[in-house]
């Protein structure tokens, strides 16, 4: 699996790391990326956006699944 943004394709960047000295070596700077639930069309997927990305609202969760409506048994009393 490649290490790029689903929503935005962010990937990596390279350059190089500078010492005091002014010694130089190359660098590989990844992006933040997570591995979120996205809901797209009519189901639910696994993505992996980038921390902006989910930030900024791009990612839509899916809801969740609201416990209060399932009905429990009531409990039995003795009369």
């Amino acid at each position: 699996m490649s290490r790029v943004c689903d929503i935005c394709g962010k990937k990596a960047q390279n350059g190089h790391k500078v010492s005091h000295a002014n010694n130089k070596s190359k660098k590989l700077w990844q992006p933040n990326l997570q591995t979120v639930r996205h809901q797209s069309g009519g189901g639910v997927k696994r993505i992996r956006a980038c921390a902006q990305c989910i930030k900024m609202g791009k990612v839509v969760k899916p809801a969740h699944r609201d416990l209060s409506k399932i009905v429990k048994p009531e409990p039995k009393t003795e009369e």
